[in-house]
């Protein structure tokens, strides 16, 4: 078992967010409902947009350090794996405690769309889950790539 790599965690989770948010910006063109949760993180503390987005990234950061400190060393899995199966622990955290806080209900039931809030919710957390998985586990994997080549 590796040594767990803080710096590659927090890169991680920056990536890990980055690639979520550019869900949540095409998510509309696709048909889902707006999700600009730096405006809603925003709104829901009562602080301009720039602190939400400072919050969501600090949300992104935080759940890698505890992937990597906590989660990924127990799962045998590609990296990607880890961090899809990895991804359903936020994804139903913000069903069952951030959308009842925020005023969307259990399930984002409170919402015009709930089933289109939730599916475009599990796309997000999936794709910040697997590129989390992918990035933090890439040094792993290359070392393995070369020790069998």
């Amino acid at each position: 078992m590796g040594q767990t790599n803080l710096f590659k965690a927090i890169i991680a989770g920056v990536a890990g967010t980055i690639t979520m948010t550019m869900m949540t910006v095409v998510a509309p063109m696709m048909g889902m409902p707006e999700m600009n949760i730096p405006k809603m993180l925003g709104s829901f503390m009562g602080v301009p947009v720039i602190i939400g987005w400072f919050a969501h990234f600090m949300i992104g950061v935080v759940l890698a350090v505890g992937y990597a400190y906590v989660f990924y060393p127990k799962l045998s899995a590609a990296p990607w794996l880890k961090g899809l199966i990895f991804s359903i622990i936020p994804w139903l955290a913000a069903q069952v405690m951030v959308n009842p806080m925020m005023g969307a209900g259990l399930f984002a039931m409170n919402t015009p769309a709930p089933m289109m809030m939730v599916m475009g919710s599990l796309v997000g957390h999936t794709v910040y889950g697997i590129t989390l998985g992918l990035v933090y586990g890439s040094e792993k994997r290359q070392k393995h790539l070369t020790a069998n080549s």
